[in-house]
């Protein structure tokens, strides 16, 4: 009898089909692969750097390099829902989107700071780093995690969605020194991805305009990792409207509130 319950127990259906990757997963495992390969080349920047008895010093082409791959990654992570919604998505294409993400707009973000700051000639307390990289970590787990559990009634992405977060932690990064200023900017953009602020999800042209925007920043940091002092300019620019978008969101998304606010009291 025990055995009969076991064999009642187990799952039933189509468990092959769970294990078929389809085009999007494939994307997602590209996606996974460009954050594990931006962690490796910041660590090899440290790594061959401390062996020579040198002091670190970020070399700008590696960081180039690995921002590149996340924004390959960035774009594959554009591309798989698209394909999934095309064609088709498998059982577990989901699971492993989220997964992914984690990797590439999670930790390997979250590595970058920690290299961009803990050997920094500024003297950071070691402690405040790793709370600034663990909490940009943190936030995107909990916000993958909501974004699986929770959907908004408009359609919308509830927080500052995981690669935008992501290349905004980038941004900063290339922008400023490390400083406490820097690392309390890298603390907000973490509280905004776990925030109730609604960012508009990527549709039609302006998920076209996304794409552009990315492709444009691949460009600008080709051109940067290939000639630092004719690039610089364009780093700078592209990280700064990176900056600007992610806060001007949140700022005209409160004066809409505000707005309605005073229409409902109009009203009333």
């Amino acid at each position: 009898m025990d055995e009969l319950a076991e064999v009642d127990d187990e799952p039933k259906g189509p468990v092959g089909k769970a294990f078929r990757l389809s085009a999007a997963d494939s994307l997602s495992l590209g996606n996974a692969l460009c954050g594990f390969l931006a962690v490796c080349v910041l660590a090899y920047s440290a790594i061959s750097q401390l062996q020579a008895n040198q002091a670190f010093e970020p070399e700008p082409r590696y960081f180039a390099t690995a921002i590149v791959l996340l924004l390959i990654g960035a774009t594959c992570d554009l591309f798989d829902g698209l394909v999934a919604r095309r064609f088709r998505a498998s059982a577990m294409g989901a699971e492993l989107d989220n997964l992914a993400d984690v990797i590439s707009f999670g930790f390997a973000p979250a590595f970058m700071v920690v290299i961009w700051a803990a050997f920094s000639p500024e003297g950071l307390p070691l402690w405040l780093v790793l709370c600034a990289a663990g909490s940009v970590l943190t936030a995107g787990v909990v916000r993958l995690a909501r974004f699986a559990c929770v959907k908004t009634k408009s359609g919308d992405f509830m927080g500052l969605p995981i690669p935008m977060g992501a290349m905004s932690v980038v941004s900063i990064v290339l922008l400023f020194r490390p400083s406490p200023v820097a690392l309390a900017g890298i603390f907000a953009v973490a509280w905004l991805m776990v925030s109730r602020i609604e960012y508009p999800k990527p549709k039609g042209q302006l998920a076209a305009i996304v794409l552009g925007w990315i492709m444009i920043n691949v460009a600008c940091l080709t051109v940067w990792a290939a000639w630092p002092e004719g690039g610089d300019t364009l780093i700078k620019v592209g990280a700064s409207m990176q900056i600007a978008l992610v806060t001007a969101i949140p700022l005209r998304m409160l004066m809409f509130k505000r707005a309605q606010r005073k229409e409902r009291r109009a009203v009333g």
